[in-house]
């Protein structure tokens, strides 16, 4: 990383036709930055658990695929986390139904696609990032869908000083993050697939099924290498998304990732994730607002559902997904102010805030839906006193 903050990823010329074995991009060391020399704010997933991923590496004696830096089995252990036979932790990414993360690795090890499908909010960027840092050692390779995205993110674009003086050639080429994975035989990523229009959703269509990116410009090709694949998520129920067609939609298999289970499993990631977020912050830890962070995702989930967690009365919902995402959003924000205008104890006056901003999208019909739920919810359960006077007094 230079002295002015930026970071060299790869060259934008000469990679597109390169050979398969080239050695991976060179990486920025942890805890170097811009200007002030502090410390990265979000390392990718492959410098944040790169001990982890070495321990697995070295513990790792099954096959691979080729040009994979794991096993399949190793890549599902670094997502679920567990103990490896020297006593090395591996942290859990991901707490949900194993057999989804196992589907999802085997896919990968195959020729189709993944695609990431369910509501916002789900991990499905973050469980992305963490395969493609398990696979192939870097999760950067990719490609932010919106509806904006032009053909050019997908296939290969210009710099058009080169061109205009010099002509087509392969100089001048500027290679997508999906024409580099396939000439590296890594893993490239494709987030927000149903924002990107139709059009340019399809330009996927050859990629994924004959595994070559024609340059008619030039006369040449790019063929992807062993080891390529691709990991795009989507969002199933959003506003301003554009179906697959059902052509492309073949050329993946398809791993829904659901909210979570149960409150506990919900309570685990909000907490897990919170802590993450916390340290990097210096926040105040996490076991201290527990009993904070259970009433959100209380909230979060009788909203959701439609009902109390005893199955006693109804509720209605209100216009926003209430995801875990952004429960954990809430409770950060609300670690916060506990830090920074508190006493370090998160209490209810902290995410009282917060919860008003996520469950009233719609200033009148969520309004009144939030305000039925303190009456008739919130303000009538024991030990939720301190809990309902917070929140009325934001919402008055």
């Amino acid at each position: 990383m230079s002295a002015d903050g930026w970071k060299t990823t790869e060259a934008a010329t000469g990679e597109a036709t390169g050979g398969a074995g080239e050695a991976p991009r060179e990486r920025a060391s942890e805890g170097t930055g811009g200007e002030a020399g502090g410390a990265v704010l979000r390392p990718h997933a492959e410098e944040t658990f790169a001990d982890e991923l070495a321990a697995l590496a070295a513990a790792d004696d099954r096959p691979r695929p080729e040009r994979w830096r794991l096993s399949p089995w190793a890549v599902a252990t670094y997502l679920l986390g567990g103990t490896l036979p020297d006593g090395t932790v591996i942290t859990p990414k991901y707490v949900g139904p194993r057999r989804l993360v196992e589907v999802a690795v085997t896919t990968l090890a195959t020729d189709r696609a993944l695609l990431l499908l369910g509501v916002p909010g789900t991990a499905k960027t973050w469980v992305s990032e963490h395969l493609a840092a398990a696979v192939s050692g870097d999760s950067t390779l990719l490609v932010q869908g919106t509806a904006g995205t032009p053909e050019e993110a997908i296939r290969y674009g210009w710099n058009y000083a080169r061109l205009l003086a010099h002509g087509p050639g392969r100089e001048a080429l500027v290679p997508s993050p999906v024409m580099r994975a396939m000439a590296r035989g890594a893993t490239a990523r494709v987030e927000e697939l149903t924002r990107i229009p139709a059009d340019v959703q399809d330009t996927l269509i050859t990629i994924l099924s004959e595994k070559t990116l024609p340059i008619p410009e030039l006369g040449e090709e790019v063929q992807a290498v062993r080891g390529f694949n691709l990991i795009a998520t989507a969002n199933d129920r959003d506003r301003g998304v554009n179906d697959l067609s059902s052509a492309l939609r073949r050329r993946f298999n398809t791993v829904v990732l659901p909210l979570p289970g149960t409150p506990d499993a919900e309570v685990e990631i909000v907490s897990r994730r919170v802590g993450q977020l916390g340290r990097s912050l210096d926040l105040p830890a996490v076991p201290e607002g527990l009993d904070e962070i259970r009433r959100v995702v209380t909230v979060f989930r009788e909203l959701r559902d439609g009902v109390t967690e005893d199955g006693r009365t109804k509720v209605k919902s209100p216009s926003g997904t209430l995801s875990t995402a952004e429960a954990i959003s809430v409770v950060t924000n609300g670690l916060a102010l506990a830090a920074h205008f508190g006493d370090g104890v998160l209490r209810p006056g902290d995410v009282a805030a917060g919860l008003l901003g996520v469950v009233v999208r719609d200033p009148a019909a969520d309004r009144v839906v939030w305000q039925e739920y303190l009456e008739t919810v919130v303000r009538e359960r024991d030990g939720w006193k301190d809990f309902y006077r917070a929140c009325r007094e934001v919402t008055a």
